[in-house]
């Protein structure tokens, strides 16, 4: 499921193929990027445009998957997930990575990639403490196929972002 609730693949095998942005759509995403709860009156004004314009462009934007979802986001710690940790796991073959799919929605799990390298998959994970981290290390390395997993605990975190939106255009 996506973050807008709908259904979807467990796994997104999509070419990436950026979308035609302009400067002002790109202007339009810095600011809703930095405060999703602006409105599009806001928006309009930050821009040069109507709130009608915006909302049109903010809509083509969603439909083109340039913005997958509006969320709130949230700090882990004052949540009570002080420990956050990124686990490379070394699979067998890919049939074991596809396995790890069944902790995608898991709490603690905040974001799962196949990667190139010396691991196949990187979990983000924000534990609550050491037992808890260590009890989902226990069910991952109990899979079938898993032939290692590297725990990297972070210590401090000096940038957390997505994507920037003024990256080069398209072309």
């Amino acid at each position: 499921m996506d973050i807008s609730g709908k259904e979807t693949d467990a796994v997104r095998q999509e070419r990436h193929r950026p979308a035609e942005l302009d400067r002002t759509d790109r202007m339009i995403l810095g600011a809703l990027a930095a405060d999703a709860a602006r409105s599009y009156a806001e928006l309009g004004r930050m821009v040069n445009l109507s709130a009608p314009a915006v909302h049109d462009r903010v809509k083509r934007l969603k439909r083109d998957g340039v913005i997958r979802g509006t969320v709130a986001v949230l700090d882990g710690c004052r949540l009570g997930r002080t420990l956050l940790t990124f686990l490379v796991v070394d699979t067998s073959s890919y049939g074991a990575t596809r396995g790890l799919l069944k902790f995608a929605d898991r709490p603690e799990v905040e974001e799962l990639h196949t990667v190139a390298g010396d691991g196949c998959v990187l979990i983000k994970v924000r534990a609550v403490d050491t037992e808890g981290l260590e009890r989902f290390l226990m069910e991952i390395q109990s899979l079938e196929g898993v032939r290692s997993v590297r725990s990297y605990i972070t210590l401090s975190t000096f940038v957390e972002r997505g994507p920037a939106p003024d990256g080069p255009a398209p072309g």
